[in-house]
């Protein structure tokens, strides 16, 4: 282990990691799984869908976690009536030089915050397929790519029916994490009101400084990705995806981007918690959140209440754990 200890200093990673936590924390009471998970997706250069009912700070934690970064950051909010060149821009004409010239839409950032992204239809949720998986869109036949890093955060309420649109199969593949925002518990609660009575009239988020800067990130990114990962537990991380394929209770499995996604947020959680190396516990924690929205149930298994988390839970207690 000591080996493994003295391959790469991770400690300002680490430190990084603790400083981002701090910032987010004068302003958001508990949630520590979801800011754990969102500097994962940071760190494996993923985007993260982020769900909840509303309340319980999904848009507001998006946006700490992009004030404590020194890049762009731009926020679209959907609604049934955007179109994608309000999303990823447009040609206009200007008159002066008697030519068309390309007006950037918000897309154009490095951290981009998509509120209630399934309030908008299939041909504006089609948009973001291309820059969501290849970092750069396409408009009338020219390539435009984003600047680095580029990541995407979008927010969904769950029991809203009226006005939403299912999100395509292949754009929930996109997203690396689904994130599910739970209820504070009493005591959070409490600490909640109790800050929020005594900070009266003074605005929380100005308190709330940038500690990265986008050559930390990438700087950062090249140590993930030298985290070691036993040959035990990449045969792990294949045997629980594959095991999804065969599961009676799931009518779609996950497909290889799965893999990876296992493989890359274990690494960098591993890294967050100051280890250059993966355990069998990091994988264990990054399984749900991956493969939750890249699974389908059954219909049987819907109408009998279960979820795909406990069907993950179930595949993950019937694998051997490498030892």
């Amino acid at each position: 282990m000591n080996e493994f200890e003295s391959r790469i200093d991770l400690n300002p990673l680490r430190e990084a990691v603790e400083q981002v936590k701090t910032e987010i924390r004068k302003v958001i009471v508990g949630q520590e799984e979801m800011v754990d998970l969102l500097l994962a997706a940071i760190l494996a250069d993923g985007h993260a869908l982020i769900e909840g009912v509303p309340g319980v700070a999904k848009t507001l934690t998006a946006k700490l976690l992009a004030k404590t970064v020194s890049v762009g950051f731009s926020r679209i909010q959907f609604t049934p009536d955007l179109m994608p060149s309000d999303v990823l821009g447009t040609q206009v004409f200007n008159l002066k030089d008697s030519a068309f010239s390309f007006k950037r839409g918000p897309i154009f950032s490095n951290i981009v915050l998509i509120d209630e992204i399934n309030r908008s239809p299939a041909k504006t949720q089609a948009a973001l397929f291309e820059v969501m998986e290849e970092r750069q869109i396409t408009v009338d036949g020219v390539t435009y790519p984003m600047d680095a890093p580029f990541l995407v955060l979008a927010t969904q309420n769950p029991i809203d029916q009226e006005g939403t649109y299912r999100l395509p199969e292949a754009q929930l593949d996109r997203f690396l994490f689904k994130i599910e925002v739970k209820y504070p518990n009493l005591d959070e609660e409490t600490q909640i009101l109790t800050q929020a009575h005594q900070r009266k009239w003074h605005v929380a988020l100005d308190d709330v400084q940038p500690v990265l800067t986008a050559a930390q990130i990438t700087e950062y990114r090249h140590k993930v990705k030298e985290v070691h990962l036993d040959a035990a537990l990449i045969r792990y991380i294949a045997q629980i995806v594959n095991n999804t394929r065969s599961n009676l209770s799931l009518h779609l499995g996950a497909s290889p981007r799965a893999s990876l996604a296992i493989m890359n947020t274990s690494k960098a959680l591993a890294a967050m918690r100051g280890r250059d190396f993966v355990t069998p516990e990091d994988v264990k924690t990054v399984t749900p959140p991956v493969l939750r929205h890249r699974v389908m149930l059954t219909p049987e298994r819907e109408m009998e209440g279960i979820g795909a988390d406990d069907v993950v839970k179930q595949i993950l207690d019937g694998i051997e754990v490498p030892r």
